[in-house]
């Protein structure tokens, strides 16, 4: 089929993809980094873009990763041939399965499939003419880290004008996995994408494949969250397996009926941490959607601080109670700033209460390091790797915050 034909696309491309699409083309972005859950066609999807790319930058060569090179020929390799019967080139397309690459004959660009454990073999790999302009790595979550994923593509990312860079995984379980962090950080020059499968045409999987996740859902929700949805569900050590990270829109914000702001008292190395949050009461739902983060910051630095981000002397400011001397001084900067009640069980109480709520949303854009925190929060473990019942006492500045924020709310009985 002619690449330029739209209407042939959208029976390769889903439709949750068309806006990813248009980025792609347009070039708006190096680094893609797509996650979702079982049969959202986002690996499919990136295969189809390589090859697109491809036609239209005839210097450039691509290279697909997976941890591990005994997995590639019956995964990813596979997955690339059929994007290309997809888009009509399988004539052009010259296929090596012994040594892992696809070649387009008429251009003799590669597509080049490689194991990450070989740094040496990737450091030293040679194209015949142009670079690799293009990389991919599927399941993501497999590597080590954000840093050995950072290292290959300064081996790859050279000798070019135009490079794209994807990034394909389903999102672990366990909310703290560095695969699920790394989703925390923004960066100007990536878009981060997320799927299921019920934004695909249902001919596409089959109905076996819909009644098989509609089956899953009936038996554990949980599991069928994970799997089907792409959800970190965060069963297991997760002090707060109701998180849920996602965008809060302005419009959202502007229907609180009331904002609710807290503070945590640091210096350093612990940060001063200020948030601000709406309730939903009659649906238990904690919408974490501001906050501020500041390191050898005094209390009239860090007052202004929580001026910018809408403290005032009208609405009340929930604090440390463990600090008077800095809520005076908060009062005299014209904050309205009051002790969060402390006592003996409150902290063991009020954070299982966040844990108890219907959900606790959070916009990662607007809130990092409470996201961050909140998503990796895990009860301690024995020394024989048992879980215990204790909270650590690090890591927790911007919950201890929203902790007090909401100290109106959960020291009421019944609440």
């Amino acid at each position: 089929m002619p690449l330029r034909d739209k209407s042939a696309l959208s029976r390769c491309i889903a439709p949750a993809f068309y806006g990813v699409h248009r980025d792609i083309t347009a070039h708006r972005h190096t680094h893609y980094i797509l996650t979702g859950g079982r049969g959202s066609c986002k690996s499919s999807f990136v295969a189809i873009e390589v090859f697109l790319l491809l036609k239209r930058h005839p210097d450039c060569h691509a290279l697909v990763m997976r941890k591990t090179a005994n997995t590639l020929a019956d995964s990813v390799y596979a997955q690339y041939v059929w994007a290309a019967e997809m888009l009509g080139l399988g004539q052009e397309l010259i296929q090596k399965r012994s040594s892992l690459t696809l070649i387009l004959r008429p251009t003799g660009q590669r597509i080049l499939f490689r194991g990450a454990a070989d740094r040496m073999a990737l450091k030293s790999l040679k194209m015949p003419f142009g670079y690799i302009g293009i990389t991919h790595f599927e399941e993501k979550d497999q590597f080590e880290s954000r840093a050995e994923i950072r290292s290959i593509l300064q081996s790859t990312m050279r000798g070019g004008t135009v490079f794209w860079n994807f990034e394909t995984n389903n999102p672990p379980i366990r909310p703290g996995h560095w695969a699920n962090r790394d989703l925390l950080c923004p960066q100007p020059d990536r878009l981060v994408h997320h799927s299921d499968y019920r934004s695909v045409p249902r001919a596409w999987l089959g109905e076996t494949f819909f009644a098989q996740a509609e089956a899953l859902r009936e038996q554990s929700e949980s599991a069928y969250r994970h799997e089907y949805l792409g959800e970190a569900t965060g069963v297991g050590a997760s002090v707060f397996p109701n998180v849920h990270l996602r965008t809060v829109s302005d419009e959202e914000i502007a229907g609180f009926d009331r904002i609710y702001r807290g503070a945590d008292w640091g210096f350093f190395p612990d940060p001063f941490a200020f948030v601000c949050a709406g309730y939903d009461a009659s649906h238990r739902v904690l919408t974490l959607f501001d906050e501020a983060t500041a390191y050898r910051k005094n209390n009239e630095q860090t007052a202004a601080l929580a001026k910018a981000h809408g403290a005032n002397n009208a609405e009340t400011v929930w604090a440390d109670a463990a600090e008077p001397k800095s809520i005076a001084d908060w009062r005299s900067y014209g904050i309205l700033c009051r002790p969060a009640g402390k006592g003996a069980g409150s902290v063991a109480y009020s954070t299982k209460w966040l844990a108890g709520l219907s959900a606790i949303i959070i916009d990662p854009a607007r809130c990092p390091c409470s996201a961050r925190e909140f998503s990796e929060y895990e009860y301690e473990r024995a020394r024989d790797g048992e879980l215990t019942e204790v909270l650590p006492d690090r890591d927790n500045h911007h919950i201890d915050a929203a902790r007090y924020a909401l100290y109106p709310v959960w020291r009421r009985r019944g609440q």
